[in-house]
């Protein structure tokens, strides 16, 4: 009873959220085929209020989206008697292969540095915080280059003011997903936030999978290498011999 009672006041004390996010995506399921080449994901939502909207603070929604975490190794170059040589390196543990970052206003009317260093809701962030990434921040050369790689390739990116909302309640975006998805899971996040304070989050995620030709081949190459190997190089000598084939029947 005195644990009934304790969890009841605790109940009444706690304070209730006055803006909630409902959310919901285009598609929750990406099938990669031989003829992928991207998609895009439409996100959109809206805010429920259980009382009226606070007047004087500035509203934003952030939205981002994480791919499966993968090792990256990065390397600096430098140029030593007139060659491009490799000489530091560092490992960067649980990456994220895919990261996008959309915002309805500039990200830094969004979002107040501490409340990005709670929830790592930037790309830095992101690839820094403890528990999304084992990399360190200590020399920034590294994190920049691979920010800069990425971003260049279309893995990482961030689209400021991109989210549309309507009424300070309809909200919506979308998030264009490369050619050359990693398979599994894409963990999305959007946030809601007052005067730069996250004032609430709603997560869910889009599972990517390889279909037909393209998911035999990569469970081939992942769970049989040997036999992956052995079927890749007869392919380039069979197309070796053929290619010489008809050389020679035009030859003629």
């Amino acid at each position: 009873m005195i644990r009934l009672a304790l969890a009841l006041v605790l109940l009444m004390t706690a304070p209730l959220l006055a803006e909630e996010i409902v959310a919901d995506m285009s598609q929750d399921r990406i099938s990669i085929s031989t003829n992928f080449d991207g998609s895009e994901i439409l996100i959109f939502g809206a805010v429920k209020r259980d009382q009226p909207e606070p007047t004087g603070q500035r509203l934003a929604i952030i939205v981002t989206v994480a791919g499966p975490r993968e090792d990256v190794t990065i390397r600096r170059k430098e140029k030593r008697l007139g060659i491009w040589v490799n000489t530091d390196s560092i490992e960067a543990i649980g990456v994220p292969s895919f990261y996008a970052v959309s915002s309805s206003v500039p990200l830094e009317q969004a979002l107040l540095p501490e409340e990005d260093e709670e929830w790592s809701i930037t790309t830095r962030r992101a690839l820094t915080a403890p528990g999304m990434a084992m990399i360190s921040d200590s020399d920034p050369h590294f994190l920049d280059a691979l920010i800069r790689v990425h971003t260049a390739s279309g893995i990482y990116g961030t689209s400021e003011e991109s989210v549309n909302v309507r009424d300070s309640t309809l909200f919506s975006t979308e998030i264009a997903l490369p050619a050359d998805l990693t398979e599994g899971n894409y963990n999305t996040r959007i946030f809601l936030t007052r005067d730069g304070k996250v004032v609430d989050s709603y997560g869910t995620s889009i599972y990517v999978q390889k279909v037909g030709l393209e998911r035999w081949i990569y469970a081939l190459a992942h769970e049989q290498p040997l036999i992956y190997g052995l079927l890749s190089l007869f392919i380039a000598i069979a197309a070796g011999w053929g290619a010489s084939a008809v050389f020679r029947i035009f030859k003629r």
